[in-house]
């Protein structure tokens, strides 16, 4: 079964044709560099939000999604539903590209 997300369990509305959200905790370098290259990626394409979510604050959701580590990056689609999840900072390139799964 894919995971499917919404407002509730981001604490932020999904964007209009994708989301990114990120995973992050508080004394993570890496979670800084992909804070901004998910926001510089959200701002060059249209209707693609970026939400950051504190893991050690919502362990709940955390749990659900097996997050083992921060930075983690999930794609979701119009609908919320998760179409691809990384692993550690992630280039520029490999978002644009892994966003191609979740707009259509």
């Amino acid at each position: 079964m894919t995971d499917v997300l919404g407002p509730d369990d981001l604490g932020a509305g999904l964007g209009e044709r994708a989301t990114l959200v990120q995973f992050s905790s508080a004394f993570c370098a890496p979670c800084r560099a992909t804070r901004r290259v998910l926001g510089d990626v959200a701002r060059m394409v249209d209707g693609v939000a970026h939400i950051e979510i504190d893991a050690e604050a919502n362990l709940p959701l955390v749990r659900r999604l097996d997050v083992t580590g921060t930075p983690t990056v999930l794609v979701l689609d119009a609908a919320g539903r998760v179409v691809r999840r990384a692993s550690g900072a992630p280039r520029r390139a490999d978002v644009i590209a892994a966003l191609g799964a979740a707009v259509r």
